[in-house]
């Protein structure tokens, strides 16, 4: 599905995304992908949802988020928190929803100049 941009270019905008990739700012990604308004979109190493682990959410924990927008696949699954717990500790949000409705809150929540993380899994 193609997205369209009110939002000015210089930002991480989420423009497609379909099965095994997301595509920012019109350059195609495939697999898991972190994603911020202002940072570079880095490969994220969980193939899926149950290949996600605590150091994943460490990781996500350092780039010093607000909000986390975790896109858990093709359908929305919720995630241990024990696995999160380096979020909470933070006192960094997390919300876990379908890749597709992520995408979609992140280009939102990004265009509020929100300090948003969107941790993308493939559909």
């Amino acid at each position: 599905m193609k997205l369209h941009p009110s939002q000015p270019q210089s930002l991480n905008t989420v423009t497609a995304y379909g099965p095994g990739y997301v595509e920012i700012n019109a350059q195609r990604h495939a697999g898991a992908v972190l994603v911020q308004p202002e940072s570079p979109v880095l490969p994220w190493p969980p193939t899926d949802f149950d290949a996600l682990t605590a150091a994943h959410f460490e990781a996500i924990a350092l780039c010093a988020p607000d909000v986390v927008l975790l896109g858990t696949g093709a359908t929305q699954r919720f995630v241990h928190p024990r696995l999160t717990a380096a979020l909470a500790e933070r006192r960094i949000g997390i919300e876990s929803m379908d890749t597709r409705a992520a995408c979609r809150t992140y280009n939102i929540l990004m265009t509020e100049g929100r300090k948003v993380l969107a941790a993308l899994l493939p559909l």
